[in-house]
């Protein structure tokens, strides 16, 4: 997680290749909003200064409302504190602790073994195993950065050794890890739902099937690369190689059982699963497992501390953004005069992804989710696009957005730990993600891939 917390750092600080997209972005919001434009511009130049997103927020916010707006002062600070009263919140340090208690244990060791076991002899074997351990670490994590680090810090030197370019192991793990946002238990889809009071369970159970779809994808494009250069495969496991595999990593597997099974078959709450998950993850990684000493757990605990601050406070000063959307009317008049344009559904969709797109040139998802979707979803609910879709359609776009350049941070992650550069990694991945942008543009017009599952179990 060290190497999570110094791409993170490094991706903070990354103030340059945005210039252009952000006034580009305060002049169309001028342009298009009038005097509310301002709260554009304002949020956009204090960008500009290399501000932290969240800091920035606040600060727009309380600039508009003192000067510009006629709101008493005991309602903003009302909402600082009613803003995020809401127990699904609470999730995210539960599934941060999780996942922490996960990367510093062997959980993700364990889980390449076993996938290596299944389709290691396969061609481009390895790669195959990464994508798939990915796709396991994710459904335990709910971390992007995480699962790249906890995986690909294994998975990586293996793959050098075996005789892989260096450059497609690190295209592979950085567009995978991305998973760690669509397969649940994802953060992104919690905060989603915080912030447009979307049901929790019912996102989880509409990113599982787009999940596991776009896991066979980043697979295929792994295999196809691998079998056109004629990467190494492994020799075949055999039928007890693979029990054992199974047997040391069925700890780790079974949380995806807890907490998937848990909220499927309605024992607990996603807040109560997300409880459920990190003492169950710091059961296994200390007292099953070992990897984790008790001199180390006031080391996980402080990182998951101030990995759960950190989006805590921007989802507090995003809740403050929401409320002066809504107090200008801004989302209300974006989806009249949508309607009033006969722009319709498909015309809306593009917009947007390529609204978050642009965003993700000079946001995390986290800021982009919690900026972007109180505006856009009361147009979307106009529209009557399905909530579930409308998240997962976010989502994807998030993914595509953590594998690019400027700010991806997720190739900032795997720069850490690859040492390489940004443009060699940018390089690297570029099969992987025109493959995700292709997937992205299938689930914004087939909503049903992401919607059979939450209707089949009655969400």
């Amino acid at each position: 997680m060290s190497t999570a917390v110094a791409g993170w750092e490094q991706f903070s600080k990354k103030k340059a290749g945005t210039w252009l997209v952000c006034i580009a972005l305060a002049l169309g919001a001028i342009a298009m909003l009038g005097s509310t434009g301002i709260v554009f511009a304002l949020l956009l130049a204090l960008m500009l200064t290399g501000m932290p997103i969240s800091i920035a927020l606040g600060l727009t916010v309380l600039t508009f409302l003192f000067f510009f707006a006629n709101v008493p002062t005991e309602a903003v600070a009302m909402k600082l504190f009613t803003g995020i009263e809401k127990f699904e919140i609470m999730a995210i340090p539960f599934f941060i602790l999780a996942g922490n208690f996960l990367t510093h244990g062997g959980v993700a060791k364990r889980m390449i073994n076993f996938a290596t076991s299944m389709v290691g002899h396969w061609h481009g074997g390895l790669a195959l195993a990464g994508v798939i351990a990915c796709a396991l670490f994710a459904a335990v994590s709910g971390s992007s950065p995480a699962t790249v680090v906890a995986i690909g810090s294994v998975m990586l030197p293996a793959m050098v050794r075996a005789g892989f370019p260096k450059r497609f192991g690190a295209g592979v793990i950085t567009t995978s890890g991305s998973l760690g946002i669509l397969i649940p238990p994802s953060i992104p889809m919690v905060i989603y739902c915080v912030a447009t009071n979307s049901s929790v369970g019912a996102m989880f159970m509409g990113g599982v099937i787009p999940g596991i779809m776009l896991m066979t994808l980043l697979g295929l494009v792994s295999w196809w690369i691998a079998r056109k250069n004629n990467y190494p495969r492994m020799q075949k496991a055999t039928w007890g190689e693979r029990a054992k595999a199974f047997r040391e990593s069925v700890w780790g597997l079974f949380l995806i059982v807890i907490v998937l099974g848990g909220i499927y078959s309605g024992m607990f709450t996603p807040t109560e699963a997300a409880a459920m998950s990190a003492v169950y993850a710091f059961i296994v990684a200390v007292f099953v497992y070992r990897d984790i000493p008790f001199k180390k757990i006031p080391k996980v605990l402080l990182d998951s501390a101030s990995m759960s601050a950190m989006l805590l406070y921007i989802i507090t000063n995003a809740v403050l953004f929401s409320f002066l959307m809504t107090h200008e009317n801004i989302p209300q008049m974006m989806a009249d005069w949508i309607i009033g344009n006969n722009l319709g559904v498909v015309a809306f969709l593009l917009v947007t992804n390529v609204l978050l797109l642009l965003a993700g040139n000079v946001m995390e998802p986290s800021s982009i989710i919690l900026i972007l979707a109180p505006i856009l979803f009361p147009v979307a609910m106009a529209l009557g696009i399905d909530p579930i879709h409308f998240g997962v359609l976010i989502t994807v776009n998030m993914e595509v957005g953590m594998c690019h350049p400027p700010v991806g941070l997720n190739l900032y992650v795997a720069s850490g730990i690859t040492k390489m550069g940004i443009s060699e990694l940018t390089v690297a991945v570029w099969p992987w993600l025109l493959a995700m942008i292709g997937f992205m543009l299938l689930i914004t017009y087939v909503p049903i891939i992401s919607l059979w599952l939450p209707r089949a179990l009655g969400y």
